[in-house]
């Protein structure tokens, strides 16, 4: 429902992950706007006992899926670190997913993915949280496995090493070569508290990492896992006797140990006068500043106060903020906000990555003046309104999946200990007033409470700037319960079984409706049950590759102008009208195809799909507001083209396709951005936003005789223009000479690897035994590419890959980041891996797993509304028939390994293989001239995307 630091807000990530930023709207209703009454969050609904061992269990039964979420949650976090230790509930975390006394190694993912399931977990500053979502015949085998892993943990040396690896990897891939990694998860936690072990980033540092033992894994599992310091939570499909019984079976016989925990409540002191310091990191491509305010902790009567006040100062494009700094002065390329209420303590941040030339004291003297009018002047009602909507409509969609209602308790339990202000902190955002929002700015943001960091690139006069070590902290290695007796894996004739499975439930796909309108316009509807959620897809057939020669970028600034304003409606007036109902209206424009978007709470749906035919239909594209969406596209650019995996992606396009239309990057260059102009847009959108093109397909609540009256109201009299719809004879061109391309990025954290072929149309008869390929070659933990370079060898935080299917021939890739000098192994490692898959059939024990996580995958999907309609709207923009979404998992599960080998022979050869490698080359350069003699050098700064030589 609310923010919260796992690491940053999502909306940030898009600009430290170097991602182009899509145009995104949040909410609608047409012209004279009324504020609805409001929605109903149906509670959460768990029952709640206590084991004798201290054990709390929450469960809630849903007999409308085929599914069922398990979670444990321990009450250790990383400010419960030992000093010198950074980092360390972390990095347990990971090892917690190896062995047990009755489960080797990995068992926990044959658990999970291979039978369709998942599993993961994260650590924030006060909890770590294990969660699974499997098929409801495996619900046994988790709580087995759960109970496992709290009793008889299994590390070994050499496994504690490679985890570490692991970890470290991520640390380098989040902090280090993301441009603004180092900001927030670093510089702003230890500039933000004083005294507090929150402020320690919970990713640690290479240093303390290095400095861990295994002795000091086995006595952090003694200190913290045991039952007393756990919760459990199971949501879905299940039998509830049968189900308690099992709890009592694996949990019940777990000891509470008689010690005490660790103490750890630290007072954070007051803030006593301002604070200030500037940052220096390398390849930082635009500065940022962050402006932040001590406030309180989670289970603080101002919580709620506070918490509107933060979507009223940057949720949406017509927040203060937004409005400020994005739209009216265009001194952001980003302006966002993001409070962080901890356990025992918290603050509110607003931050701003600059644009263009902007300095960062325009942006400090902004969010200044935007936080002091929360002072000065009673917010309006109309602000009040929607800030209230968008949280309440965001709570409503965090509780569509039992995995989702499962967090929401476990958040709730983890930060009040009440399993009631799940639902209750819903009221208390609703009750907030014009008046409270007021008093808590003028109690907690002030400018003598101000905390303000500056972040520049660093140069040659200022180095970057180093993270802070050896930083005190409240528990130390002694305070640790001694390691107690080892355990190890047992004889495999001694082990306890693994429960069997249960007869197994078969998921339900929806039936589909369609109808199509007088003037062409194709409609879908996929009605559910559940929660009172619509969703809208309007999609049209056409996408980047339609850009003009020379105009890369077209397809995409379309889309993102649509919420830009209609001849009716200005770009502020659609963002407020959005955003009072909770819904969100959004466009984005893909290779072959152009989506926009629409969800709403049912009772505002008419309201939103009016807005957004109007959006549609009538775009305004006026001047001013393109040149700053082209603004903040190149600032979008400049960032992208400062991250190793994103720099990757855009290269291997034009290594793949050359100048053909698949090649240009989607987003636009630096130099064709500039050059769009307004007739650019209105040609592209006359040429291919048609209804003879359109298909609209609903999902959610609602009927389908509901859907085709809105569909008839909303695009019924949309006229047919009476020139020819556009067409892309050969998107994807000619084939061309494999490549082994290095682009050159001194000073970069981690090195980008990509293997990249041609690869198959969505349409070809070998897509089913590629996709299972694919999966089995890069698609999850348990896949083959990342079993060698993370697992085995500790080379990366993760590898993957994916088919790319498109209209014409797409692009496969397998991709991984990993320090620089491993980038000749890794790229070694995926191309071996890949010959494997032509060279040699799997065997039925290895594929049929992989084939259980695409149904599993699939199937979950299915579960939320955006999900689902996703899935129709695939179907139909590439003329496949319904009848496939009932027929996927049985497709699926008839690909042989040898129609795999087959496959990949044909479309995955190695002999067509392309490399594209961003980083330090200074670091492997040698070694990769020694293997690919052939390879080709770019300095990033003669980049040059708009050429299929890329200089």
């Amino acid at each position: 429902m609310f923010k919260r630091r796992l690491i940053v807000t999502a909306a940030a990530t898009a600009l430290l992950m170097g991602a182009a930023l899509p145009a995104l709207a949040q909410a609608p209703a047409p012209a004279a706007t009324q504020a609805p009454a409001g929605v109903a969050v149906p509670p959460l609904g768990f029952q709640r006992r206590v084991l004798d061992n201290g054990m709390e269990v929450y469960t809630a039964q849903d007999r409308n899926t085929s599914n069922v979420a398990v979670q444990v949650w321990y009450r250790v976090g990383s400010k419960d670190d030992p000093q010198g230790r950074s980092g360390f509930a972390h990095l347990f975390e990971h090892l917690l997913f190896k062995a047990t006394r009755n489960m080797p190694e990995e068992t926990l993912d044959r658990l999970t993915e291979d039978v369709g399931g998942f599993n993961n977990a994260f650590t924030a500053d006060d909890v770590t949280a294990y969660h699974e979502v499997v098929p409801a015949n495996h619900l046994e085998r988790i709580l087995f496995a759960e109970a496992e892993r709290l009793g008889s943990l299994v590390v070994d040396e050499d496994t504690f090493i490679s985890e570490r690896d692991v970890v470290k990897n991520e640390y380098r891939q989040r902090i280090l070569a993301s441009p603004y990694g180092r900001l927030f998860g670093l510089f702003m936690p230890q500039m933000i508290y004083q005294e507090h072990p929150y402020r320690r980033p919970g990713i640690g540092s290479i240093e303390d990492l290095d400095a861990a033992t295994l002795d000091d894994v086995l006595r952090f599992h003694e200190t913290y896992y045991r039952p007393d310091n756990a919760i459990l939570i199971v949501a879905g499909n299940f039998d509830q006797p049968q189900l308690d019984g099992w709890i009592d079976q694996y949990f019940g016989p777990l000891e509470r140990p008689d010690r005490p925990m660790p103490a750890n409540d630290v007072a954070e002191p007051d803030i006593t006068g301002p604070r200030e310091a500037t940052f220096y990191a390398p390849n930082v491509p635009l500065p940022a500043v962050v402006l932040s305010w001590p406030t309180v902790a989670y289970d603080h009567p101002d919580r709620a106060a506070l918490t509107v006040l933060d979507g009223i100062l940057s949720t949406g494009e017509s927040s203060r903020m937004y409005r400020s700094l994005v739209y009216d002065q265009q001194i952001a390329a980003q302006a966002s906000s993001m409070p962080d209420f901890a356990q025992q303590a918290g603050y509110l941040a607003a931050y701003s990555i600059m644009a263009g030339d902007a300095t960062p004291e325009q942006g400090i003297a902004s969010i200044q003046a935007e936080v002091a009018r929360f002072r000065d002047e009673v917010v309006t009602e109309a602000e009040l309104t929607e800030a209230k909507n968008e949280l309440v409509a965001g709570a409503l969609r965090e509780r569509e999946t039992t995995d989702q209602r499962a967090s929401a308790l476990g958040w709730a339990l983890i930060m009040t200990g009440d399993p009631a202000s799940a639902d209750t902190e819903i009221a208390a955002i609703q009750a907030v007033t014009a008046a409270d929002v007021q008093r808590v700015a003028r109690r907690y943001l002030t400018p003598e409470r101000t905390i303000t960091v500056r972040y520049l690139n660093a140069d040659d006069a200022n180095p970057p700037s180093e993270q802070v070590l050896n930083v005190t902290a409240p528990v130390t290695l002694d305070d640790l319960a001694p390691a107690g007796e080892l355990v190890t894996l047992a004889p495999e004739a001694e082990r306890v079984p693994i429960p069997e499975p249960g007869a197994p439930l078969e998921p339900a796909t929806p039936q589909i409706s369609e109808r199509t309108l007088a003037n062409g316009v194709r409609v879908l509807v996929a009605p559910t049950g559940g929660l009172p959620l619509i969703s809208a897809r309007l999609s049209f057939e056409a996408g980047s590759a339609d850009d003009p020669q020379g105009r890369a970028g077209v397809a995409a600034l379309t889309a993102s102008m649509v919420n830009q304003g209609t001849s009716r409606l200005s770009a502020p007036e659609i963002a407020t009208q959005i955003e009072q109902l909770g819904a969100s209206i959004g466009a984005g424009a893909g290779v072959d195809f152009t989506n926009v978007y629409a969800n709403a709470p049912a009772d505002v749906f008419s309201q939103t799909l009016a807005l957004m035919a109007e959006l549609v239909r009538d775009p305004a594209f006026a001047a001013e507001e393109l040149e700053r969406q082209q603004s903040q596209t190149l600032d979008g650019l400049r960032v992208a083209l400062s991250e190793p995996g994103s720099i990757a992606s855009q290269a291997t396009g034009r290594v793949i396709y050359g100048d053909a239309p698949y090649g240009a990057p989607g987003s636009g260059t630096l130099t064709t951005v500039p050059t769009i102009t307004r007739d650019d847009l209105a040609a592209f959108h006359a040429a291919n936003w048609r209804p003879s093109t359109a298909t609209l397909v609903f999902s959610g609540d609602i009927t389908p005789e509901t859907a085709y009256a809105l569909a008839e109201q909303a695009f019924g009299d949309w006229a047919e223009p009476a020139a020819p719809a556009a067409t892309v004879a050969d998107p994807a061109g000619a084939p061309l000479a494999p490549r082994i391309v290095v682009i050159d990025q001194p000073g970069a954290g981690q090195a980008a690897v990509v293997a990249a072929r041609r690869s198959i149309t969505r349409t070809d008869e070998g897509y089913y035994p590629l996709l299972v390929g694919t999966n089995l070659l890069g698609g999850g933990y348990s896949s083959r590419l990342n079993q060698e370079i993370r697992i085995k060898r500790g080379l990366s935080y993760g590898a993957g890959a994916s088919l790319g299917v498109r209209a014409d021939q797409g692009v496969f890739t397998a991709s991984t980041q990993t320090p620089n000098e491993n980038a000749v192994e890794v790229a070694g490692l995926i191309l071996a891996e890949l010959n494997r898959l032509s060279a040699e059939p799997a065997s039925e024990a290895e594929l049929g797993p992989r084939q259980a996580t695409l149904v599993g995958g699939f199937g979950r999907s299915l579960e939320t509304v955006d999900g689902l309609g996703s899935w129709v709207a695939n179907l139909a923009l590439y003329d496949l028939p319904m009848s496939e979404l009932a027929e996927y998992a049985g497709r699926v599960n008839a690909v042989t390994p040898a129609e795999v080998q087959a496959a990949a022979g044909r479309a995955l050869g190695v002999d067509g293989i392309s490399l594209v490698i961003v980083g330090d080359a200074s670091l492997f350069i040698d070694g990769l001239r020694a293997a690919y003699p052939g390879v080709e050098v770019i300095a990033l700064d003669d980049l040059n995307l708009d050429s299929a030589t890329l200089q």
